[in-house]
C-alpha cells in the first residue's frame, strides 16, 4: 500500500501535493532487498521504518510505553514472517498495520488499571486527537497524518472506503470543535500533516536486538508447544489404559452349581 500523499480534499483520484510528498514515510519494497541476506533487509526495513512508527504510535495512544511495546510486537512479528513481509508490496503498511492494531488493541484497557500511565500528549493538537476513539483516530492519522487515499486506508482499515470516508469527515468535524477559534479549518489536516512529521527523538532499540527477542520468543514457543503435545500423548495414553476391558474372571456361581449335583453315575439296564 503506497503512501503518496493527497490533498486535503477526499478526491480518491487526484494526485498528491509537492509539499505532502516531502512527509511520505514508505519507498519501494525494492529498496529494502539490496542486503544480502534476509537480516540486512530486514535491518534496512527497521532503520527506515522504527522511528516514524514510535511517533505514530504514540499520537494514537498517548503512552510511551505502549509505543515502544507495539513498535517491538510489529517488528518482531514481521521477522516471524519475514518470507510473506519480504514480497509484500508495502512491507512498511505490512508493519504499521500489525502496530497500530497491537497499540489500539481493547485489552490495553484492563492494563491501564493496572500501569496507571497516563496520557502525555505533547501539543494541542495531540491532546484533540486523543478525544477521538481510535477508529476516527486511525482513520484521520492515516489519511491527514500520512498522506493515504481514501482506497488506501480502506485497505488497511479492512473497512470499505465509503466507512472509511465517513470515519474521515466525522474526525475532522470533532477536531474542529476543539478549535472553535480557528479560522481556517481546511488548515487542520495540514496542522496533524505536521504533528506526524515532526518525528520521534526517542531512542528505538537495535534491529539486532529485535531479531533477538523474536527467535528467543519462537524458541520458547516450540518448546512450549511441545511440552504441551507430549503431556497430552501421555494423558491420552493414560486413559486408553485406564478405559480398556479387563479379562472378565470365570463364573463362581455356575461351577458352584455343577457340583452340587454330584458326580455323574453311569446307569445301566439289566436284563
Amino acid at each position: 500500500m503506497p503512501s503518496s500523499f493527497r490533498p486535503v480534499g477526499l478526491s480518491r483520484n487526484r494526485q498528491a501535493d509537492p509539499l505532502a510528498a516531502a512527509y511520505a514515510l514508505p519507498r519501494p519494497k525494492e529498496s529494502f532487498h539490496h542486503g544480502s541476506t534476509a537480516e540486512s533487509a530486514f535491518d534496512a526495513l527497521y532503520v527506515h521504518a522504527a522511528p516514524g512508527l514510535l511517533h505514530q504510535t504514540h499520537l494514537l495512544t498517548g503512552r510511551r510505553g505502549r509505543a515502544f511495546q507495539a513498535v517491538e510486537y510489529a517488528f518482531s512479528h514481521a521477522w516471524e514472517y519475514w518470507p510473506e513481509v519480504a514480497v509484500d508490496s508495502d512491507p512498511v503498511g505490512w508493519v504499521r498495520f500489525h502496530a497500530y492494531e497491537y497499540a489500539l488493541s481493547p485489552w490495553h484497557r484492563f492494563r491501564e488499571l493496572v500501569d496507571r500511565e497516563e496520557p502525555v500528549p505533547t501539543s494541542p493538537m495531540h491532546r484533540a486527537l486523543l478525544h477521538l476513539s481510535a477508529r476516527h483516530r486511525r482513520a484521520v492519522l492515516l489519511c491527514d497524518g500520512l498522506g493515504l487515499t481514501i482506497a488506501q486506508a480502506a485497505a488497511e482499515l479492512e473497512a470499505s472506503c465509503a466507512a472509511t470516508e465517513s470515519r474521515l469527515l466525522g474526525a475532522r468535524a470533532v477536531l474542529a470543535e476543539c478549535f472553535p477559534d480557528s479560522d481556517d479549518h481546511d488548515a487542520l489536516p495540514l496542522r496533524i500533516r505536521t504533528l506526524v512529521a515532526e518525528g520521534s527523538a526517542a531512542t528505538v532499540p537495535t534491529a539486532g536486538s529485535v531479531r533477538a527477542e523474536s527467535d528467543r520468543r519462537l524458541r520458547l514457543l516450540t518448546r512450549s508447544v511441545a511440552g504441551a503435545v507430549a503431556v497430552l500423548g501421555g494423558l491420552v495414553c493414560t486413559f486408553v489404559l485406564v478405559s480398556s476391558p479387563w479379562p472378565e474372571p470365570p463364573d463362581r456361581h455356575a461351577r458352584t452349581t455343577d457340583t452340587t449335583q454330584g458326580p455323574s453315575r453311569d446307569v445301566r439296564s439289566h436284563p
